[in-house]
C-alpha cells in the first residue's frame, strides 16, 4: 500500500534514498526495481523492522554487485544516522503526527538531504481524522498513537519556513477512510467486529489483485475521503 509516488522523487541510479519511520517497509520495497539506488529504511520499531528487513532480503536482487544497495535500521527521526547533505531524497510518510516535537524532524531531514533533495510528505488529513477522534477516545490516546491533527495549509507553511519549496500534493487511500470509522466504532473489538473483518477482506482484495474497478473507485474518493493528504518538496 504506497501512500507517496515514488516517481515525484526524481530518484537517479547513483541516488541514495531514505524512508523516516518506514515501518514494515512498504516504500522501501517498492524501489527494488531501480538498479543502483541506494534505499535505507529507519524506524525505532523492531519489530516492524524485521518485516522490512525480510521483505527487502525477497524483493532485492542477491548474489550480484548491486545486492547491498539496502539497508534497514534502527534509530530515531531525530537523530538521523547520515552526514549532512548525503541523501538525494526522504520519504516521511504517516510520521509527524506521532511525534510531539515535528519540526525538529523537518529540521534533521533538511540537514542530510543534499540541496535541491526531494522530501515527500504525508499525514493524516484532517477531516477524516476528525471522525476518527470524534468516534474513539481510544484511537485518539493510543499508546503511541496520533498526538495531533495538522491543518495542510499550515503544514505546508511550517515546512517551506524549515527550509523547503512546495512542488505539489495529492490525496491518498479514499478506501482506507470508511474502515477506521468502523474500527473506530467498535474501538474495543476493532479486530474482530464482523463488519471490520469484511472490510479489511475488501482491502487485502484490492492491494492484492488491484482491479479496474476499485482503482478507479478510489481515484473518485480520494479528493472527497482520502485519508492521507501527501505532499512534495525540494530542499532550498
Amino acid at each position: 500500500m504506497r501512500t507517496v509516488e515514488l516517481d515525484r522523487l526524481g530518484l537517479e541510479p547513483d541516488g541514495a534514498v531514505l524512508d523516516m519511520g518506514c515501518g514494515q517497509g512498504r516504500h522501501i520495497h517498492a524501489l527494488y526495481d531501480r538498479p543502483g539506488l541506494r534505499v535505507y529504511g529507519l524506524d525505532r520499531d523492531g519489530e516492524a523492522l524485521s518485516s522490512a528487513y525480510s521483505g527487502c532480503r525477497a524483493y532485492f536482487p542477491a548474489g550480484s554487485g548491486d545486492s547491498r544497495r539496502w539497508l534497514v535500521l534502527r534509530g530515531e527521526c531525530l537523530d538521523l544516522p547520515f552526514a549532512s547533505g548525503s541523501l538525494d531524497a526522504v520519504i516521511c510518510s504517516e510520521v509527524l503526527e506521532h511525534l510531539a516535537d515535528y519540526r525538529a524532524a523537518l529540521i534533521e531531514i533538511r540537514r542530510v538531504l543534499r540541496p535541491g533533495g526531494r522530501l515527500a510528505l504525508s499525514v493524516p488529513r484532517r477531516g477524516p481524522e476528525r471522525v476518527c477522534w470524534w468516534l474513539s477516545k481510544g484511537y485518539r490516546s493510543e499508546p503511541g498513537g496520533h498526538v495531533r491533527i495538522f491543518r495542510p495549509r499550515a503544514l505546508r507553511k511550517e515546512v517551506e519556513e524549515c527550509g523547503f519549496r512546495y512542488q505539489g500534493g495529492h490525496y491518498a487511500h479514499g478506501l482506507h477512510t470508511p474502515y477506521w470509522w468502523l474500527k473506530c466504532l467498535r474501538w474495543s473489538r476493532r479486530d474482530s467486529w464482523p463488519p471490520v473483518r469484511l472490510y479489511h477482506k475488501l482491502l487485502l482484495w484490492d492491494l492484492l489483485s488491484a482491479p479496474r474497478s476499485t482503482r478507479w473507485l478510489e481515484k473518485l474518493l480520494d479528493p472527497f475521503l482520502g485519508k492521507s493528504v501527501v505532499m512534495y518538496f525540494t530542499r532550498t
